[in-house]
């Protein structure tokens, strides 16, 4: 097969005949699918067996053997589930139809040879896929390009003055002068573009787009595009400005997916969501014989402009601090800090990022505060709020954030707008992406010249590391490194993830996402949202768990979404170390008992509304509150009535492999944790295709949930 063939399912055509000629007699049909014009046009017709094999990017020669045909539109995607990563392409700044089966997503900064060197390449991929192809551009600055960041926040107000048209004009402006990216010249070519001057300027200096840009950054990191240009064909990865043939392949590949898709009853527009739903969150690291971290691992962690720096910029030792305002962990850490800096000068500068953790729940809005100080005053106005914060960390209610707010003089009405609208969110949990990535798990995190350092620990933790970081700085200085460059030179080359532990003996094996659960729903169960839902959601939950209560606000917005294809089905979890769960679950069965569903809803909402009052005495408050017949009530306590029940969900729940809570089995697929909304939406949207093409062959919505976990697993299957 040539180099610049167009692959399709069951064809392979000559690029000439990739896309209809103007005038071309091509029937709607054959528009709306990829490849199929081109296959009724084929020169040779092979079969897609035969086109998956050729494909060494789907798993070599004998990938094909060792999968089952795949039943589903899901199916297709899961079985071609290796290398592929979750990348959100809901970005604005795109070309190329919103129901294209390829999307392209590229990582990129306008200072970067290699993204130049791509645009002639990317050019003939939209010629010759046309319809079939999406191109969505998201930033990636580096920090060795002075003005790269700049050249963002242009392109992101070209966006919001003038939509993708003016977004895709100052695009190629930009790349075409890449020498001349200073503010002057991104004011010019704004100017001859057509965009208001004076909003122009005001967007490079104001950091309006700094979240936008920074949540991007979040993104790559993630998926482990460390450099520019990195980009992402429905998923799969290619680094680099890489030749066209190495696109073409991949891409076609891809087509030939999407085609058998389609076949199998999904749309257009499915095609992406398909393949983002069996997709992974992060690349899988490389296997390594040491794959413990080690005191030699270095992380990078680079250091941008919107983020808050008490120091001198040319410090040889930068500590990136990753906290929480309402961690008391945190506060206990500040002293120490506060020492270190006294201790090493002018060698030593301190980048504040944020990790609001999910159960201190005035953590999120005192971020949001210090950042809108940070907006308004610089480094300066962050960290007088940072202290005041700290130095209040039980006083962080809203009236607290405005008072601590006037007492530093910042502007009242920006301050409050800013809270209400939570403006500054996006750039919050930008922060907390980007920990994440690089390992965060709880508060407060320190990365000492990329060295990871967890917990309040002593000064001489930090002492060492930063002799160490003091040593390795001044070698590269003789070296001739500028004092400036020191720290990007030293985590230049740093872990972007950390490793993956070694195996446990014995430990259960990491949740394989695509497998179906055969998890039975009966009417003992109470439930949220009609019988006849395409999608279901068993959630195995403890009133006690923090988690479990994160997770509540996310299940309300997907029954909100999703209307009648959704419903939410309950089943008891209370973990041993809780307290009060136990009784807490046996109360709400009899709520359950006495007036079914709505009522169980009730009272499980009063449950969650008030994790920390959960005694006896609490539970039968809450009941009398709901009218509950409270002799029955006491009564179902003393006796444990219902604790059959209880049992009964946990052991299920064992059974299952569901031994933490949440646990969430959509449609038989299990996920664990409170995970984040878009993370639910992708596995819902995956799910409803695969329910609507069951409709289409026949099934009754009411057969739906039995007919998809139908033949699933009873349990985990055991450990290699």
């Amino acid at each position: 097969m040539s180099a610049g063939a167009v692959v399709s399912a069951g064809a392979v055509v000559s690029p000439a005949e990739a896309t209809p000629a103007r005038g071309a007699d091509v029937s709607e049909d054959a528009r709306r699918r990829p490849g199929l014009a081109r296959a009724r046009r084929g020169r040779v017709v092979v079969s897609l067996a035969t086109l998956l094999a050729l494909s060494t990017s789907l798993g070599g020669p004998s990938a094909l053997a060792r999968r089952a045909a795949p039943r589903t539109p899901s199916e297709v995607y899961e079985s071609h589930a290796q290398g592929r990563l979750r990348v959100d392409a809901s970005s604005t700044a795109s070309r190329g139809p919103a129901d294209a089966p390829i999307t392209l997503v590229v990582f990129a900064e306008l200072e970067d040879p290699f993204i130049a060197r791509a645009q002639p390449t990317l050019a003939e991929l939209e010629t010759r896929y046309g319809s079939d192809l999406r191109v969505v551009f998201r930033h990636r600055p580096l920090d060795m390009h002075a003005h790269s960041r700049d050249a963002a926040r242009a392109l992101q107000e070209a966006l919001a003055q003038g939509g993708p048209t003016w977004f895709w004009a100052m695009h190629d402006r930009l790349l075409g002068s890449q020498s001349a990216l200073d503010v002057e010249s991104l004011v010019t070519h704004a100017r001859e573009l057509g965009l208001d001057e004076v909003r122009f300027r005001a967007a490079l200096t104001d950091g309006r787009h700094d979240a936008v840009i920074a949540a991007d950054e979040a993104a790559a990191t993630r998926v482990g595009a460390t450099g520019s240009p990195t980009f992402f064909v429905n998923g799969m990865r290619l680094s680099g400005a890489q030749p066209l043939a190495a696109f073409t392949q991949l891409i076609d590949a891809e087509l030939a997916l999407a085609n058998e898709a389609l076949s199998r009853g999904a749309t257009r527009q499915d095609i992406y969501r398909l393949a983002m739903a069996a997709a992974a969150e992060s690349p899988a690291p490389p296997p390594t014989a040491d794959a413990a971290p080690t005191d030699d691992d270095v992380y990078r962690v680079p250091v941008g402009r919107d983020q808050p720096i008490r120091g001198a910029a040319d410090a040889l030792v930068t500590i990136v601090v990753f906290s929480d305002f309402q961690c008391p962990f945190c506060a206990r850490v500040n002293p120490t800090l506060s020492a270190l800096e006294q201790r090493y000068g002018a060698d030593l500068r301190v980048v504040f990022r944020h990790t609001p953790l999910p159960f201190h729940q005035n953590a999120m809005p005192a971020a949001q505060a210090a950042v809108e100080a940070y907006v308004q005053r610089g480094d300066a106005g962050f960290w007088a709020m940072h202290d005041l914060l700290f130095a209040n960390q039980r006083a962080l209610d809203r009236p607290d954030l405005e008072g601590y707010a006037r007492q530093l003089g910042l502007d009242m009405t920006r301050f409050n707008r800013a809270l209400d609208r939570e403006t500054h969110r996006a750039r919050v949990e930008a922060d907390v992406s980007a920990g994440a990535a690089l390992g965060v798990r709880g508060t407060p995190n320190f990365f000492v010249n990329g060295r990871h350092l967890v917990g309040a620990q002593p000064e001489a933790a930090f002492v060492e590391l930063v002799d160490r970081g003091l040593a390795e700085a001044r070698a590269a200085v003789r070296a001739g490194t500028s004092r400036r460059q020191v720290y990007a030179r030293l985590i230049r080359d740093g872990r972007t993830a950390p490793p993956e532990p070694a195996p446990t003996p014995g430990a259960r094996p990491t949740v394989d996402p695509n497998l179906v659960y055969n998890v039975p729903v009966t009417s003992a169960q109470p439930v949220r949202g009609r019988n006849d839902a395409l999608v279901t959601l068993v959630v195995f939950t403890d009133f006690e768990c923090p988690f479990c209560s994160r997770l509540r606000p996310t299940l309300d917005s997907l029954v909100q979404q999703y209307g009648r294809d959704l419903r939410v089905v309950l089943r008891h979890n209370p973990l041993p170390f809780h307290t009060h769960a136990r009784l807490a679950a046996e109360a709400a069965a009899e709520a359950f008992a006495q007036g079914g569903d709505d009522m169980f809803f009730r009272y499980h909402d009063l449950l969650f509304d008030n994790q920390r009052a959960l005694t006896r005495a609490d539970l039968e408050s809450y009941a009398q509150q709901l009218g509950l017949d409270m002799a029955r009530f006491r009564q179902a306590l003393d006796n444990h009535t219902h604790a059959a029940t209880i049992d009964a969900d946990q052991a299920l729940a064992q059974q299952l492999g569901a031994t933490g809570t949440p646990s969430i089995f959509v449609n038989g697929k299990l996920l664990r944790g409170a995970q984040p909304l878009s993370v639910f939406q992708t596995r819902v949207d995956a799910e409803l295709i695969a329910a609507r093409a069951l409709l289409r062959r026949g099934v009754s919505r009411n057969q739906v949930y039995a007919r998809t976990v139908r033949g699933g697993l009873n349990a985990p299957p055991p450990t290699p």
